[in-house]
């Protein structure tokens, strides 16, 4: 058994709002993705989502307020409430959420990425 370098895991992709899994904990995934510039408005009916900044600095946009997180800093947004992200300049984030859960929740798109992609 290995530990897993994130950073390292991080120079395999270049695409921005791709989640890719890189491990399981029991029903839950453990993904990284990319972003830079504005997602969908979406929500996720039947789980919470956690971002958790590993490098650079992102947005998330709510109906009546914005959160803005730092490298280290994290957020969990509800089930149900609607969101979107958003970042100025490409931001490495960590998400925890249930196996099968889509990027783009309840909204579907061009954004909309393929599920259940390891690296």
């Amino acid at each position: 058994m290995r530990g897993i370098d994130i950073n390292k895991k991080f120079t395999l992709f270049t695409e921005h709002w791709s989640p890719r899994v890189i491990a399981e904990l029991n029903d839950y995934q453990i993904k990284i993705v990319k972003i830079q510039g504005e997602f969908v408005w979406h929500s996720h009916e039947n789980t919470d989502e956690m971002f958790l900044v590993v490098e650079g600095e992102m947005g998330i946009e709510f109906e009546d307020h914005t959160v803005i997180l730092q490298t280290g800093e994290m957020h969990i947004v509800p089930k149900g409430i609607r969101h979107k992200p958003f970042a100025k300049n490409e931001c490495k984030v960590m998400l925890i959420e249930p196996k099968g859960v889509v990027n783009t929740g309840d909204a579907t798109g061009d954004l909309t990425a393929e599920n259940d992609v390891w690296i």
